[in-house]
């Protein structure tokens, strides 16, 4: 068992989201510590009148104080505590059934599965793991070890803690191995039976942007792509675009700012595809890519827009709500009647109803009309927790100009 080093209050009145297990305590709603927790110690959570509410582990540098990891008074946090915690986590996945025509998908969603600040991937027989905090970090060969005995055929862990959030918490980024050996450079992983290349030590994220996954199958549909003019924004390694000529497209454009992700994705298209001589991979900003097509009066069926994080803190927003409108205008107008567009925003601080009347916006200005078919989200493997609504960051429309 860990022992708990500090006493935590917080100010009269900021005890309800506690009680109603949001798992964040930012530093304006604490009235006093005493102790002197270090970073990642565990604490006792306390409403002002001493009333017990919480245990969780405790940072001084970062402005979320403390994440609670149990609302369970006397609950012992320790290695069985995880262990429990890391077993809920994988049995959620299992019951997805997602193997073998899957093989990539996330093992644990940190908050949403009552794991702040931990994140592990599953790809094939390798895990890769994110320390998010520093109450992880402490913590993350313990969480290898017990990942090793629940995932038995695993045969290394990657740690790729190489995210801007730690130096909010105080702690470097880091990346190396936490277990076995490392994974080939190039390795295979399925997704619903097309094979894409990762590199995990390396690559981008964990190796794929995984919680697309179940929106890439929606778009590879046949009565979506079938003999359409695909334009795919922000392209990555070109997992919508594997789908998109799954589905029998007709030609596919993949754009993106990399080089190096265009030439992966053409890789990508030739393991799983005879020679596609309609497609382009054209590395190029999204922008300003889309205007060339618009001053060329060029024409597609199907557009994707799948832009990185646009809003990281709270004074991004308004300039992330004008990105994001730029880039649904100008998609409008570049849509044959009858086209779809699918469109997205991965920014955690974009709401799912701000992100929809921006998209109004656009559609209003671009002169057009068009019907929401779809409302997306993250896959089933990245849950959310109904208590943690900042878990819903992912959020998207497929939608039909008419």
């Amino acid at each position: 068992m860990e022992q708990v080093t500090a006493t935590v209050k917080l100010k009269p009145g900021r005890e309800k989201p506690v009680q109603d297990r949001h798992p964040w305590i930012f530093s304006g709603a604490i009235r006093s510590v005493a102790g002197q927790p270090a970073a990642g110690d565990l604490v006792t959570i306390r409403a002002h009148d001493g009333m017990w509410l919480a245990t969780a582990y405790y940072n001084p540098h970062s402005q979320i104080r403390a994440r609670i990891l149990s609302w369970t008074e006397g609950e012992e946090v320790g290695e069985a505590w995880w262990r429990a915690r890391l077993q809920q986590a994988i049995a959620t996945r299992d019951a997805l059934n997602l193997a073998p025509q899957t093989t990539a998908y996330r093992l644990v969603n940190a908050e949403a599965d009552q794991l702040p600040g931990l994140v592990v991937d599953r790809y094939g027989d390798y895990l890769v793991l994110q320390a998010l905090t520093a109450g992880i970090d402490r913590r993350k060969e313990l969480l290898a070890q017990l990942l090793l005995q629940q995932v038995p055929t695993t045969h290394g862990i990657v740690e790729r803690s190489d995210v801007d959030v730690r130096e909010k918490e105080g702690i470097e980024q880091t990346t190396g191995m936490l277990a076995g050996p490392e994974p080939p450079q190039n390795m295979v992983v399925q997704e619903n039976g097309l094979e894409f290349v990762v590199d995990l030590l390396q690559g981008h994220k964990t190796g794929l942007y995984l919680d697309q996954r179940e929106n890439r199958a929606l778009l590879g549909q046949p009565r979506f792509v079938q003999d359409k003019d695909v334009l795919n924004l922000f392209s990555y390694t070109g997992g919508f675009a594997l789908f998109a000529a799954s589905g029998g497209a007709r030609s596919i454009i993949n754009v993106d700012s990399s080089t190096q992700l265009l030439e992966e994705a053409r890789d990508n298209m030739a393991r799983n595809f005879p020679p596609r001589a309609a497609d382009e991979y054209i590395a190029a900003d999204a922008f300003r890519q889309l205007r060339e097509y618009r001053d060329r009066s060029r024409q597609f069926d199907v557009i994707i827009l799948d832009p990185p994080k646009f809003a990281h803190t709270q004074k991004d927003v308004n300039a992330a709500t004008r990105g994001y409108k730029d880039l649904n205008w100008l998609a409008f107008r570049l849509l044959r009647p009858g086209g779809f567009l699918a469109t997205f925003s991965c920014s955690g601080l974009i709401s799912s109803d701000l992100f929809q009347k921006v998209v109004f916006s656009a559609v209003a200005d671009a002169g057009r009309d068009a019907q929401i078919l779809y409302h997306l989200s993250q896959g089933p493997d990245h849950p959310t927790l109904l208590t943690f609504p900042e878990s819903a960051y992912l959020k998207g429309f497929l939608l039909r100009v008419i």
